[in-house]
């Protein structure tokens, strides 16, 4: 249970006042001082955002060839399959890499050297998403532009297409794939440099401020049955729905919804979540809105009411600094192979 930050009427007042003054300015000083991530180094993993069972498998995999890289890779699978290994598709795409068994036929491997190609084991997926994504950009290798999109459209429309269109095809759903998956890719990475501050942040923080002292609901989407009452992703979503972005509405859904600041780069806006698994990204369980100093606008649990709390405590996972693309990529079906 985390401490209640209590206030009177004229203290919320002025504390509504602080956050506004800390949005702008600190947005006004990022502006001058944050840039895009930097390139031409190695790409890591984001510590957490692949469950810890699978986070070196996803690491070694994913420098196989130089147009897939581990956090590219992290987000074909979750794309794929959300790291379910047990996971089937309509098509009957199977595991977590999602392979048509025919396909595995032809492509799976042994990844963990045991002398089977199974489709069902993470080790085997994994490294044949890897070997398949690597076969492919050796197919489109003398195609012009990114050999990375060149590759994944080849994953989603044939190679053969990506020949004949000499790059990514006008399919729509092939170069919705590749934006998708380039998307994803940002919410794996470890951030090189520092990132670029939210354009709706100060948007979401209005809304969420506006719902201060409303009763908690589980399940709570602010609507009028529900008196207006939300649980934690249902503020969250509701805050960046006015702004015009869509969140996935679970938590751990909306942690893969852009990239992740570290703890002293936080800035009113980001999400910051809370896990009793600080190892796995998929066993979030809450969300709240960073407003600054320390504080977020939570809606905590049933028998409270929407309000500041402080963020340091020993559940804190990390934040995510939504973006439009990264709220876009989620969620959504693989195509499967």
């Amino acid at each position: 249970m985390r401490k209640v930050w209590m206030a009177t009427a004229a203290g919320l007042g002025l504390c509504l006042s602080f956050v506004a003054l800390l949005v702008v300015g600190t947005y006004s000083a990022a502006a001058g001082l944050l840039g895009a991530q930097g390139s031409g180094q190695p790409v890591a993993l984001v510590k957490g955002a692949v469950p810890a069972l699978y986070h070196s498998m996803v690491q070694k995999w994913g420098t196989l060839c130089p147009a897939i890289n581990p956090a590219l890779l992290a987000a074909q699978l979750y794309q794929e399959s959300g790291w379910n290994p047990k996971a089937v598709s309509h098509a009957d795409a199977r595991g977590m890499a999602q392979f048509i068994p025919s396909t595995w036929a032809a492509h799976g491997v042994d990844g963990d050297g045991d002398g089977d190609r199974d489709i069902w084991d993470p080790d085997d997926a994994i490294a044949s998403a890897a070997s398949y994504d690597c076969e492919l950009a050796g197919y489109v290798k003398s195609v012009p532009g990114d050999p990375t999109a060149n590759m994944l459209a080849a994953y989603n429309a044939g190679a053969d297409r990506v020949i004949k269109a000499g790059g990514v095809p006008r399919i729509r759903e092939t170069q919705n794939y590749v934006k998708i998956i380039r998307a994803l890719e940002a919410s794996f990475a470890k951030p090189v440099g520092r990132l670029e501050p939210s354009r709706q942040a100060a948007g979401a923080i209005d809304f969420a401020q506006g719902k201060l002292g409303t009763p908690y609901l589980w399940g709570g989407n602010g609507t009028p049955e529900q008196d207006g009452r939300f649980d934690c992703s249902g503020l969250t979503q509701a805050a960046y729905r006015t702004v015009g972005i869509e969140l996935p509405r679970v938590a751990n859904d909306q942690y893969n919804a852009g990239p992740h600041p570290s703890r002293d780069e936080l800035l009113p806006g980001d999400l910051v979540f809370f896990s009793d698994d600080l190892g796995n990204s998929r066993a979030i369980r809450h969300v709240g809105l960073y407003v600054g100093g320390g504080y977020m606008i939570n809606a905590p649990f049933t028998g409270a009411v929407i309000r500041f709390d402080k963020i340091d405590t020993p559940d804190y996972f990390g934040a995510t600094r939504v973006t439009e693309e990264g709220a876009a990529a989620l969620p959504t079906a693989g195509p499967g192979r």
